[in-house]
């Protein structure tokens, strides 16, 4: 058996097989609402017919205020995790199981997305203002207002109550996103917190609002329960987060209570050089693997299902995370497993198209 068709465990949490779906936001909640729709129930119940061991649903704010943009899903009220609930049943009944990424986007957030314009959205169009660790703008975006310490308590308590709407709607695991520039990222890159309070300065402080998070998180969901933490591995810039605060910081997370880190990179500032490429991002995976105990994904431009069994095949990474090659192909984890020769479960509905013909 394909080292990607090996089942793993996180907790009490079985998952059929080492090929994940990475979180990709949909920007489709038309009444700028939060709450998922139609368009997420046939997008993500087609990755679990296709044979996904484990889909993480798109960045999903904790507070209104928290997303990407206005068009962005949430789990900050109970209509939303009633949404989500129908969802996850349904993705459940084809045999994948469901990871919820709890997100804030701090100064990211109210954006346009890509078919409604550039840039922030204002007031007047349904946006509102930003918060981040600085009043530093995240490049032509409106300057955000720094949070106070009182505030930075409410959000950690929002996340908290976030992750336990999401048992309540039945999600296997939450992730937590302190990557791709977004507000936890913003309070650990030196880049993007200026604060002289005891959430800046030292890598300890900096890391203090993600580290509470985690507690606030595993206080209100099950033991048995996996939480997963994204981070940006590197901001590409001089001075900025690197490798070595992400591995530092992911020991620390994992001596908390969380399962497994999914290593992603970049997203603090504009105009920085990203050396993409197929498996750019695997190396930043395998440093951080080799410095904790605990189980490691790998993300970026993983497109060939061998490329992603020799991945594994190293021994250091765990777990691949599939995004835009299962954009153009829902069905990538059947396809993966006829061309390594896996014998797998295909839906009955399914099977006279199984490969080989």
């Amino acid at each position: 058996m394909p080292k990607l068709f090996e089942p793993i465990q996180l907790r009490e949490l079985s998952v059929k097989n080492r090929i994940w779906i990475a979180p990709m936001c949909q920007y489709s909640c038309e009444n700028k609402d939060g709450v998922p729709g139609s368009w997420h129930q046939l997008h993500l119940a087609s990755r679990a017919i296709g044979g996904a061991g484990l889909i993480i649903v798109e960045a999903s704010a904790v507070s209104a205020e928290g997303r990407i943009t206005p068009w962005c899903t949430g789990i900050w009220n109970d209509e939303q995790a009633k949404a989500w609930k129908n969802i996850v049943a349904l993705c459940h009944s084809h045999g994948a199981k469901m990871a919820m990424q709890l997100a804030h986007a701090g100064r990211k957030g109210s954006t346009h997305r890509e078919s409604s314009g550039e840039g922030t959205v204002s007031l007047a169009e349904g946006g509102w203002e930003t918060v981040s660790s600085t009043v530093q703008a995240f490049g032509d975006y409106s300057a955000p207002s720094k949070l106070s310490v009182a505030q930075i308590g409410e959000l950690v308590q929002a996340f908290g109550k976030a992750a336990k709407r999401s048992v309540e709607a039945g999600f296997d695991a939450v992730e937590i996103h302190g990557a791709h520039g977004y507000l936890l990222h913003q309070f650990l890159s030196p880049l993007s917190n200026d604060r002289d309070d005891e959430y800046g300065g030292s890598l300890e402080n900096r890391g203090r609002m993600l580290m509470e998070v985690i507690s606030s998180i595993r206080s209100s969901v099950p033991e048995t329960m996996p939480v997963f933490l994204r981070l940006s591995a590197t901001d590409y810039a001089e001075g900025g987060w690197d490798q070595e605060q992400t591995a530092t910081v992911s020991g620390w997370a994992t001596e908390a209570g969380v399962d497994l880190i999914d290593v992603s990179s970049g997203g603090i500032i504009t105009g920085v050089k990203i050396p993409s490429g197929p498996g750019y991002q695997v190396p930043l995976a395998e440093y951080v693997a080799d410095r904790i105990s605990e189980p490691v994904s790998a993300v970026g431009q993983i497109t060939d299902p061998q490329q992603a069994e020799q991945i594994l095949q190293s021994g250091k990474v765990d777990v691949i995370l599939i995004a835009r090659a299962s954009l153009r192909d829902p069905y990538w984890p059947l396809r993966a497993a006829a061309e390594l020769g896996a014998q797998v479960q295909w839906p009955e509905q399914y099977s006279r198209g199984k490969w080989p013909s």
